[in-house]
């Protein structure tokens, strides 16, 4: 045996302590790459591109949840009029918006547009506008308010296929998978819906009719929304909410009187039906008009996918107006539709860079 005895670390020992320090170096790596991409993600969540969305979105979801409340006090009232309610806020866009319109210089002043092309394509789009309010919520005497929350989704699908089709936008796989994620937590808050008894136990009358007029009148939502976004982000937003104003004051107002006219004249206007008509009437109004706004600075889309979110709302409010029940569930549902939203709007979608139709002076669908 060797008197010779080594004072440093052996061969063995050093290739053991020099893979050690590699792996020690490669985890921290790791950790520092995870770190990195964690702040990442968090600094995209908090992005003014996707909180703005967000907020706004919500906004309009207690807007709708405000008209939903007023909808349901007064049909305490025994007043379910979908038509004429909406006919004084159309007349309130008219007072408003088609004043502003009238009084505007140059080619987009109001009666220039009526006596054009696109007066008549207004014409349509106030008729849509009309009938596609009118058929959901007629739907409510036919069939249950869950088969009306559930293919009131119809929209979105429409909205996607006509902003593809027409207005030319590109969807990328995070957009696909941000709409599905809201629309399981849309799912969520429709199941604590039945769990706590707040949709009723009636199927109604007749449901295959109530499901058909809530088709039909999701996609009228969904031409609707497409229509206004191409307008809100070409033209401008009192544009579009005057030229609604004028023909859907004229459409409802004419349906008011051949259809609702016999069931109105035996309402009992009290103070109490007077104030919250006005209520209803104020919370719509604001509705469009915030709508024009968020649709123009997001998309129909993103709008459709946030006020889906309403459910929440309402229910909060009516824990203390309805004495509805609560459950965990919609809270849970409710992040879920969030983060959804959240999703879809982290990555922008694609539009095409051609000249803008402003320059043309008509409602005509850009070229690809």
């Amino acid at each position: 045996m060797s008197t010779y005895e080594s004072l440093g670390p052996t061969s063995d020992e050093s290739d053991a302590g020099s893979d050690d320090y590699i792996l020690y170096g490669q985890i921290r790596k790791n950790a520092t790459e995870s770190r990195v991409k964690l702040l990442a993600g968090v600094r995209l969540l908090c992005s003014r591109s996707i909180v703005r969305p967000l907020l706004l979105g919500q906004f309009l979801s207690i807007l709708l949840c405000g008209t939903g409340i007023f909808s349901g006090l007064l049909q305490k009232e025994n007043v379910n009029l979908p038509t004429a309610q909406s006919f004084l806020m159309y007349a309130l866009l008219c007072l408003t918006y088609t004043t502003r319109l009238a009084y505007q210089q140059g080619d987009r002043n109001l009666f220039r547009i009526i006596f054009s092309l696109d007066g008549l394509k207004y014409a349509l789009i106030g008729l849509i506008d009309v009938e596609a309010n009118f058929l959901v919520v007629q739907a409510y005497a036919y069939t249950s308010v869950t088969s009306v929350q559930i293919l009131d989704c119809f929209s979105i699908a429409v909205v996607l296929l006509l902003s593809r089709l027409f207005l030319k936008t590109h969807y990328k796989l995070v957009h696909y998978i941000g709409v599905v994620i809201s629309l399981v937590g849309l799912s969520g808050l429709i199941t604590a819906d039945i769990i706590t008894g707040k949709n009723g136990d009636g199927e109604g009358s007749n449901p295959a009719l109530g499901d058909v007029l809530v088709i039909f009148g999701a996609m009228l939502y969904g031409v609707s929304n497409v229509a206004q976004e191409f307008v809100v982000k070409n033209y401008d937003t009192s544009e579009f909410l005057g030229m609604l104003g004028v023909f859907s004051t004229l459409v409802s107002g004419l349906q008011t009187i051949v259809i609702e006219g016999e069931d109105l004249s035996k309402v009992d206007f009290n103070y109490r039906v007077v104030l919250l008509w006005l209520g209803f009437t104020l919370f719509l109004y604001l509705i469009y008009t915030c709508m024009a706004y968020v649709i123009q600075k997001t998309s129909a889309t993103v709008t459709n996918l946030s006020v889906l979110s309403a459910d929440f709302y309402a229910l909060v409010l009516g824990i203390f107006i309805f004495n509805y029940s609560f459950h965990v569930l919609y809270l849970i549902a409710f992040a879920v539709v969030v983060l959804g939203v959240a999703v879809y709007t982290c990555r922008p979608t694609e539009a095409p860079s051609s000249s803008s139709p402003v320059n043309s002076g008509s409602l005509s669908i850009p070229e690809r």
